[in-house]
């Protein structure tokens, strides 16, 4: 009778005690020459968007495209809709990789966004929003590329005095929104070599959609 009621008691707490599961994140660089800030991820609910396609970004999301800076965003932690946020440690080198551990104990919050900055660019973003963790079963991966957006909120001018990273050593975020102020696909830089003259990247600078590679493989 004792026993019954000790395993009574143990599928009471258990059944109190939310589900947490474990994946594995892994980013990685696909260009040449172009670092990416530190990455950026987000546990959240299926309500929950980073930045709608065509529309205008938050300021959290102008502070990471234009210079990096991704604490508004990991500042999301805070909103009701969002899990978890993470950060890398530094910039992700090109061809480089970096792993990320995510637990995620609520059912609601079972989607992931990424962002990260191209930093030798004005406000060019690798990011993708919403991404589905349900689908993938214990023991499973999935993996996929994720393209490079324009942020829209500072001109394409690629001078030096604009681009933060090391190519131009530049300004990073700035309040005025001098460009298009929608987020929409990347169309690519075109450097110095490419005839832009005040350019302060060269062809190595240059990028293709796709701009990073994520693999999500669930533990447990």
């Amino acid at each position: 009778m004792f026993r019954l009621s000790l395993v009574g008691l143990t599928a009471l707490i258990l059944a109190g005690c939310p589900l947490q599961k474990e994946y594995k994140v892994t980013v990685e660089n696909l260009t040449d020459a172009q670092p990416m800030s530190p990455v950026t991820l987000i546990t959240h609910k299926k309500q929950f968007t980073l930045f709608e396609t065509g529309q205008p970004v938050s300021v959290a999301l102008e502070k990471l495209a234009e210079g990096g800076d991704n604490s508004g965003v990991l500042a999301y932690e805070d909103n009701r809709k969002v899990g978890e946020t993470f950060s890398g440690e530094g910039a992700l080198p090109p061809g480089a990789s970096e792993e990320f551990t995510v637990y995620v104990s609520r059912k609601s919050t079972q989607y992931l966004s990424v962002a990260s900055m191209f930093v030798n660019t004005n406000d060019a973003i690798v990011a993708e929003t919403g991404i589905n963790l349900r689908k993938i079963k214990p023991g499973q991966s999935m993996s996929f590329n994720i393209p490079v957006w324009d942020a829209g909120t500072e001109a394409n001018d690629e001078a030096a005095s604009a681009i933060p990273g090391p190519a131009g050593g530049g300004e990073g975020f700035n309040a005025e929104r001098d460009d298009v102020d929608r987020i929409r696909i990347h169309p690519g830089v075109l450097s110095a070599d490419d005839g832009l003259s005040d350019s302060a990247l060269s062809y190595r600078h240059r990028f293709l959609n796709p701009g990073a590679k994520v693999t999500i493989t669930r533990v447990w």
